[in-house]
């Protein structure tokens, strides 16, 4: 499992990533790469944030990032905030790439 992930200068982790992460067995280095470089960007899917995606290269699936630009009190740039990741088996349906759980899931942690 991943240990806890710090925050730095540019990202924020919520603890409902930083579990995701270690479930699917995400790199912190991997999410970084997805947002920098995603193959698929999804806007608006939940209010005010963004889903990006790579495919895995060793398997057929694809890795999913979502995440909120975050420009709270004392911050000088925007970060940007990990809310979840998630490994999608396949290669997802470009209407609806956020499996129904996963979307229930944003919602309460985010309470949307």
């Amino acid at each position: 499992m991943i240990g806890e992930i710090k925050n730095d200068a540019r990202y924020i982790w919520t603890n409902h990533a930083q579990y995701k992460m270690g479930y699917y067995r995400i790199s912190p280095s991997l999410v970084k790469r997805i947002v920098r470089f995603p193959e698929r960007i999804e806007e608006s899917i939940v209010d005010d944030l963004v889903a990006v995606m790579k495919k895995s290269s060793s398997k057929k699936e694809e890795i999913w990032v979502m995440y909120e630009l975050y420009s709270g009190e004392k911050v000088e740039k925007p970060k940007i905030k990990i809310i979840t990741t998630w490994r999608y088996p396949g290669e997802s349906s470009a209407r609806d790439p956020i499996p129904e759980d996963i979307l229930q899931e944003i919602k309460a942690i985010l309470n949307r």
